[in-house]
């Protein structure tokens, strides 16, 4: 029925008790001492400041039925807030979790940017020193061929320069050879075949092997320079190849040496593996041996003849061996319970009847306390 009814607005201006003072609005036509004495038999009415709500709270002849509809009011207006507050959270609860999964994201992208930025400084490193190999060695190389570079422009010089000399030299007796052409030009021709045995036929073959000498060491100079060309020519050749070759091997190296970087990885991969499963083997060998000595040191302490030597024994039968003798233990010492509580019961029963009885008594109880150590004892070390 309540739910039917209208719900009440505490704002509403209707709902506020207002009483005014009637004492201001009185019109006066009796002096202030004769209003004064007459007051004092004039039952006064107190003014009401509290609130509305107080008041239909607090009054008599409120009725229950305008309480239920106020109540009903403030505790919808409480679920209105409690909706309100449960969306709220709700919506802040959606948005944390919104941020941690783009934390998360951006976590895992930076993660992802940091093995990268290692990876590639790692490759940077690896290809500064493979560069730096190679320049050593072509720098090497460079050296070797720059001296032998420098000493065939040596021998070159030095050819060159005994080329110039050889020219002076026939450039200064070049006259001598003139004077002696145009002598033999004025000379008879009988003078050559009386005079053969003087002193100037020596001097003319001596010009003639000297000229002739002269032509072959002119030939051999275009020859050598020629050689020289030549090599010239097959050391920028060489130097080409050396470089391509040079290249090619940088480039077959370096797919080499990234080879054995995957081969080191797999390799310490495999290391890895290896010594987590020794380490494994070696931790249930050891848990192996432990177990069979704690056997082996059960059954020397529960030895029974019947299963034979110990020596030829099995694990299983030492087992079973260790077995019987914890069973038979245990019966006895049960065994021993039950005569101890028996004696105990009779003890009671009969109390102090003799002395006889007494001493049997005692001699029983003495024999189970004696039992009962003793099967304690070898309890314990057989759990050992």
């Amino acid at each position: 029925m309540t739910s039917s009814l209208p719900l009440l607005d505490s704002s509403d201006p209707r709902l506020n008790l207002t009483v005014k003072n009637r004492i201001r609005n009185v019109f006066v036509t009796q002096t202030e001492e004769v209003r004064q004495k007459k007051e004092e038999n004039i039952n006064h009415i107190p003014v009401i400041t509290e609130n509305s709500s107080r008041v239909l709270e607090s009054g008599v002849n409120t009725l229950q039925k305008t309480l239920v509809l106020k109540k009903q009011a403030e505790l919808n207006e409480v679920d209105r807030q409690l909706s309100l507050k449960r969306q709220e959270f709700k919506s802040c609860v959606e948005a944390l979790a919104q941020r941690r999964s783009d934390l998360e994201v951006k976590h895992q992208q930076t993660k992802e940017r940091t093995m990268r930025f290692e990876k590639f400084v790692a490759e940077n490193e690896a290809r500064r020193r493979r560069a730096q190999k190679k320049y050593e060695v072509a720098r090497d190389e460079n050296m070797i061929k720059q001296r032998e570079i420098e000493d065939l422009k040596e021998q070159l010089k030095w050819l060159k320069a005994r080329q110039q000399d050889l020219k002076d030299i026939m450039m200064k007796y070049k006259i001598y050879e003139d004077y002696l052409k145009k002598t033999l030009d004025y000379l008879p021709s009988t003078y050559l075949d009386s005079g053969s045995k003087t002193s100037v036929m020596p001097i003319i073959w001596r010009h003639e092997t000297l000229s002739i000498t002269y032509q072959e060491l002119l030939q051999r100079l275009v020859h050598l320079e020629e050689e020289v060309q030549q090599g010239q020519r097959d050391l920028h050749n060489m130097k080409q190849e050396h470089s391509f070759n040079k290249l090619m091997s940088m480039k077959e190296l370096s797919q080499l040496q990234a080879e054995l970087e995957t081969l080191k990885e797999k390799n310490k991969q495999a290391e890895v593996n290896l010594l987590a499963e020794r380490g494994l083997s070696r931790q249930k060998v050891e848990e192996v041996g432990t177990l069979l000595m704690v056997i082996k040191n059960l059954a020397e302490q529960c030895y029974i003849a019947k299963y034979g030597p110990l020596e030829d024994m099995e694990i299983l039968t030492m087992m079973d061996m260790v077995k019987e003798c914890l069973l038979d233990k245990a019966d006895t010492e049960r065994r021993a319970r039950r005569l101890m509580e028996s004696g105990s019961a009779t003890t009671s029963r009969t109390g102090l009847t003799g002395r006889g009885e007494r001493g049997s008594t005692k001699s029983i109880v003495s024999k189970a306390r004696l039992k009962s150590p003793s099967t304690a004892r070898t309890k314990s070390e057989t759990m050992r």
